[in-house]
């Protein structure tokens, strides 16, 4: 019996469009596998799982990294004396191991962390680094970013250790990729609302990192962190000062550059003698216009200084905080004295409202928590040396540079209502000193 030929054509067209569905069905599954191990690549440096390990000895070392992170995080931090804040100590670590007289401790919060690099380009030992951040997104955000700098960075990751501090009621989470989106997590280290139409999102290299670090940083404004939460300076301070292992800490802005082979210099200084317990190491501090290189050696320095490119720190602000260093003393140093060993040049008496940078001991006074935010903050601590009888020696060649001129009108809104604030506080402060130090005949 013969099908009609309208029959047989139904068949042949029904047989045809099984097979072209057939055949996208086929497609369809090799671009969701392609596009599965495009997205499990792009994350294996950093985020491997399972099978997609790799085997050699760069390989071992991720697991190890990741190990440490999650053994950090698996803590859930510790509080503060206030209760307010949550801090996770040693979140990333370094691979330093070798011999150290000093530690760099500096801190920031996520918008200026990109100024990282170029103080871990200059340093040549340890640094501990205290982040502050706030808000479940950017707590993600954050812990991503500084396992990236750990992972992708050699120089960070062979001298930085990180610590985490946020508000007491957010907690840190290993970061992941979401295998809901084409695009990673933002705690990889991609913010959508910096770069949503970068054409490979993934992590990336270590300048890639720092890239996406400075453009969150432009959406950002220094301490105006949003309703009610202040930037704990202090705090941080105390738990970068909290991380170093060296019996000497100098503790600084992270927008601050020393002077090239200060950690070499200085530890030769101190190398085979005992400097008196009692003694800080003043750096004198200047500014640099935004547009110029950053000085190595006092010589570079003074060249700049004489032309007008470099000033003394604070000099438009508030020249008092700074002019005890006595920059005209230091500038006119014996000649040839930039190209020697490092020294003790001259050594002052504090004065108020002096703020010097300094290179101390590892058990100086802490930094009074209670300063937050714009003002008093470090002249606090200052204050406190003075009265507990510390000694302030000026370093022969060593010295401090903060880039960019700081001027009138590039603050928050809230700078003076701070300010003002924190000068109540210092003097409460300074009262308490009175009983702490009751043998003490130095006041502030």
């Amino acid at each position: 019996m013969h099908l009609p030929k309208k029959c047989s054509l139904f068949r042949v067209v029904l047989g045809a469009l099984l097979l072209v569905a057939l055949l996208q069905l086929l497609y369809l599954s090799f671009l969701s596998k392609l596009h599965g191990k495009q997205q499990r690549s792009r994350y294996s440096e950093l985020f491997a799982h399972g099978p997609e390990k790799k085997k050699d000895k760069s390989g071992q070392e991720l697991r190890e990294r990741q190990e440490r992170l999650r053994y950090s995080l698996s803590s859930g931090g510790i509080f503060d004396h206030s209760g307010q804040y949550r801090v996770y100590k040693n979140l990333v670590q370094s691979q330093w191991a070798g011999p150290n007289a000093l530690t760099l401790a500096t801190h920031t919060s996520l918008g200026n962390l990109h100024h990282l690099s170029e103080l871990a380009e200059r340093w040549r030992g340890p640094i501990s680094v205290a982040v502050f951040v706030h808000g479940r997104d950017e707590v993600r955000l954050a812990t991503g970013l500084l396992y990236a700098l750990g992972a992708l960075c050699p120089r960070v990751r062979a001298l930085v250790d990180f610590h985490l501090v946020c508000l007491s009621g957010e907690t840190a989470s290993f970061p992941r990729p979401d295998p809901e989106r084409d695009r990673p997590d933002p705690a990889l280290g991609v913010d959508p609302a910096v770069s949503p139409d970068a054409a490979d999102p993934s992590p990336g290299d270590c300048a890639a990192v720092f890239s996406r670090l400075e453009a969150h940083g432009r959406r950002r404004e220094n301490y105006a962190l949003g309703l009610n939460v202040s930037y704990p300076n202090n705090l941080l301070r105390n738990v970068a000062r909290a991380g170093a292992q060296a019996p000497y800490v100098l503790v600084i802005d992270v927008d601050t550059v020393p002077s090239a082979d200060l950690h070499g210099q200085f530890s030769a200084m101190v190398a085979g003698r005992r400097p008196a317990p009692d003694r800080v190491f003043v750096l004198p501090a200047f500014e640099i216009r935004h547009t110029r290189k950053m000085p190595a050696t006092k010589d570079e320095l003074v060249r700049l200084y004489q032309v007008g490119e470099v000033r003394p720190f604070y000099e438009e602000l508030c020249p008092r905080c700074q002019a005890p260093s006595n920059y005209s003393r230091w500038i006119n140093g014996r000649p040839g004295e930039e190209a020697g060993a490092l020294e003790v040049a001259y050594t002052l008496t504090w004065v108020d409202p002096w703020e010097p940078f300094y290179v101390g001991p590892r058990d100086v006074p802490l930094y009074d928590e209670s300063f937050k935010q714009y003002g008093f903050n470090r002249i606090s601590q200052a204050c406190e040396l003075h009265v507990a009888g510390y000694q302030f020696s000026v370093l022969s060649s060593a010295f401090l540079v903060h880039r960019g001129f700081k001027v009138q009108g590039d603050f928050h809104a809230r700078k003076d209502e701070e300010n003002n604030r924190n000068r109540l506080l210092f003097r409460s402060f300074k009262e308490a000193l009175k009983s702490k130090y009751p043998t003490s005949g130095r006041r502030c």
